[in-house]
């Protein structure tokens, strides 16, 4: 839900999450804090279940309320959380461990037997950091430019903390690993190792695994690794994500998508080596309906090799088709040979669509995701149009016949393309897209209250201020070359509304044509059905008007 707030806060609204425990039986779900006047309705960190006692306990961030308000209740102190405890049987809480003092931010990792094994306490002002034990005893401090310092996990064999850091600004960011009783000297963890994913146990918040980036996952127990490797080599060439597993891998929950699969659930018996289908995520879709979806490489300009994926649309040959480019968000983020409903949604219709992976996108290491830093509507934005004239060269695609759709970084990247550069797409759709870099870069610094840590990262990433205007679509409206729709949700807190209202404001101005459509009540991430539907409906009928398939 998105709240208006008042002027006393940095932030004009803000969202918040409320989490419910839903039972098996046929009692109603209970909504965590909702019993609770003293602590705010919204839960802020989840930190994992624990059976205490023999009784499943889940451990949350919650705001605690200061009482003595004029009429006898309670108001708004301060929004740092503290670590609560939540009894599942009975929905009911206590405060485990306090929040952080004013100017830092608190993290905790939560033992098996719901005790806090770890925290660490971030200094807003300048990055600082401590990690402290159950017995409050520092066992690592130091400082980090960014304020890029977290904890991970418990370490394998449950009496280590791994934690990671990073100090200046060209350090890539590390895996350091300590005694929980602060013994020993640190040491660095999986050095050099590019990670994709953690497993954990689920009851423990024990380190039980990892996937390598582009390699099969590696547990510490030899069993599990081999269970694991079986299970992806079982549903090769789908995406096979584990979901959930029994401890040592003996009956685990996957989900599958990809090439004649709309997503599929399997719980997979290892010891009877059979896997049974569990349920499907879109039965409407048949395999046939779903697009190929492949992997295509090229250059860029300057040599970087980078990977976009290719859905084309069912049942027609992969010639001189009409195109749709679908860059994705973040814009550290990563799009995968998988199904991806957007994307087939245009592939239905009849085209082509391709999701670069853009330098700063993410799977390719720390280097590659670096390379985009200060590259907004430059090379970041070439990436995308150097996999263009690759499917041309190819005969996928008809150059011709194209345009560009996205989402937040995508919706920027979909402006940029027809304003920063101009001659490649018939139309633009932008989904929650910034426009001005500028004005971005005050709201956010703003709701930060002006933290330094976050003004130095923001810098980082988008490059001097001194250059925002000019990589800005907003103030290269009158450059336009395409129509272009512009899709916001009025309640976004990532990327307000106002940035569409703004380029709309520019467009006008310059006599471009442009359609500006409001989803009421929406947030940025399409979380409603009802407006995701209508923003899908517009975006395919926009796209076949300026471009049609046929």
């Amino acid at each position: 839900m998105t709240q208006e707030l008042d002027a006393g806060f940095a932030q004009d609204k803000v969202e918040l999450v409320q989490s419910l425990v839903i039972p098996l039986s046929a009692t109603e779900p209970a909504v965590i804090f909702k019993d609770r006047a003293d602590v705010l309705n919204a839960t802020f960190g989840y930190y994992g279940t624990r059976i205490v006692d023999g009784q499943p306990k889940a451990y949350f961030g919650g705001i605690k309320l200061k009482s003595g308000s004029f009429d006898g209740g309670y108001y708004f102190d301060h929004g740092r959380p503290g670590l609560y405890e939540v009894d599942l049987r009975t929905n009911r809480s206590k405060l485990v461990d306090s929040p952080a003092p004013e100017g830092f931010y608190r993290r905790w990792i939560v033992g098996p037997d719901g005790s806090v094994l770890a925290l660490i306490d971030v200094r807003d002002a300048n990055g600082e950091w401590v990690v402290r034990n159950g017995a409050d005893t520092i066992i690592a401090r130091g400082e980090s430019h960014n304020g890029a310092a977290g904890l991970v996990a418990t370490g394998p064999g449950g009496r280590t903390v791994i934690y990671r850091v990073q100090g200046e600004a060209d350090e890539a960011p590390r895996w350091i690993e300590i005694a929980l009783d602060g013994s020993g000297s640190e040491s660095e963890f999986l050095p050099g190792v590019g990670i994709e994913r953690l497993y954990k146990d689920s009851l423990t918040g024990q380190l039980i695994g990892y996937r390598p980036l582009g390699e099969d996952p590696h547990f510490f127990q030899s069993t599990s690794t081999s269970r694991a490797r079986a299970v992806r080599k079982a549903f090769a060439g789908l995406n096979p994500s584990m979901l959930d597993w029994t401890s040592g891998l003996g009956r685990v929950l996957v989900n599958t998508h990809g090439n004649e699969d709309s997503g599929s659930f399997f719980i997979v018996d290892l010891a009877a080596m059979r896997a049974d289908s569990v349920g499907l995520e879109r039965p409407q879709i048949e395999p046939g309906d779903v697009g190929p979806i492949s992997t295509v490489t090229y250059q860029a300009s300057d040599g970087l090799e980078i990977e976009g994926i290719l859905t084309l649309p069912p049942g027609r040959e992969a010639r001189q088709l009409p195109l749709v480019v679908l860059p994705h968000g973040g814009p550290h983020a990563r799009d995968i040979a998988g199904f991806d409903w957007w994307a087939q949604a245009f592939a239905s219709r009849g085209y082509a669509v391709f999701q670069p992976n853009f330098r700063g996108s993410t799977g390719r290491g720390v280097d590659f995701e670096r390379a985009g830093y200060g590259e907004w509507g430059k090379k970041m934005q070439t990436d995308i149009s150097d996999g263009v004239a690759k499917l041309a060269a190819d005969g996928t695609i008809d150059p011709t016949r194209a345009c560009i759709v996205g989402a937040s970084y995508g919706g920027y990247a979909a402006l940029a393309g027809v304003t920063l550069q101009n001659g490649l797409y018939r139309c633009a759709v932008s989904v929650a897209g910034v426009a001005d870099l500028s004005l971005m870069s005050r709201i956010e610094r703003r709701e930060s209250g002006d933290s330094r840590i976050f003004t130095r990262s923001l810098e980082e990433e988008l490059g001097p201020k001194s250059g925002l205007r000019a990589v800005s679509p907003r103030f290269n409206a009158a450059q336009a070359d395409a129509p272009v729709l512009l899709i916001h949700g009025r309640d976004d807190t990532v990327v307000p509304y106002l940035q569409s209202e703004k380029m709309a404001d520019a467009l006008k101005d310059a006599g471009k044509p442009y359609e500006l459509l409001e989803l009421k009540g929406e947030d940025h991430w399409l979380s409603l059905g009802s407006t995701r539907l209508q923003m899908l409906k517009a975006a395919v009928s926009f796209v076949e008007k300026h471009n049609p398939p046929d």
